[in-house]
C-alpha cells in the first residue's frame, strides 16, 4: 500500500535495514534503518541547511545485501540508491550533505569534488527520473 510522501528533494530510508553485515538489529531490538534515520532527523533539528530535504522511511528498499540503504531523490533528477551506512551521525551528515548537493542540482547530477567523503563507494543504482533517461 502506498502512502503520500514528499514531492520535494528526499531521502527515503529503508527503516527495516539491517544495523550491520553481521547484526539485524542492536541490543534494544532497533534497525540500522531506523536509526539511520533518526540520526538524519536529530540533525535537521540542530542544523537548518539540512531542513528542506524530507527524511521518510519505508520498510525494505530490497537492497539486503547492503544493509542501511536509502534512496535519494527529487522531481524529475535523477535519483540514487546507496547502502552499507554504518548507522551513525557521520553517515547521516554524508547522506544529507550529498542530498543538499543533488537537490541543488539541474539534473540529480553532482560533481564529483562536490561528493562528502562519507558517500564514496556506497552507491549502489542510478535511476532515472520519470519520462526521461541519462544521455
Amino acid at each position: 500500500m502506498l502512502r503520500p510522501a514528499s514531492s520535494g528533494a528526499s531521502v527515503v530510508v529503508c527503516s527495516t535495514c539491517r544495523l550491520s553485515a553481521d547484526r539485524r538489529e542492536d541490543d534494544e531490538g532497533r534497525r540500522g534503518g531506523a536509526l539511520l534515520a533518526a540520526a538524519m532527523r536529530d540533525l535537521q533539528k540542530a542544523e537548518q541547511r539540512y531542513a528542506a530535504i524530507a527524511v521518510e522511511e519505508m520498510p525494505c528498499l530490497f537492497s539486503c545485501s547492503r544493509h542501511c540503504a536509502v534512496h535519494i531523490r527529487a522531481a524529475g533528477k535523477i535519483g540514487y540508491v546507496l547502502g552499507d551506512f554504518p548507522p551513525d551521525e557521520g553517515s547521516a551528515r554524508a547522506v544529507l550533505d550529498y542530498a543538499v548537493h543533488h537537490a541543488a542540482s539541474e539534473h540529480g547530477q553532482v560533481r564529483y569534488a562536490d561528493w562528502p567523503e562519507g558517500v564514496k563507494g556506497h552507491f549502489i543504482v542510478r535511476i532515472p527520473p520519470e519520462g526521461g533517461v541519462v544521455a
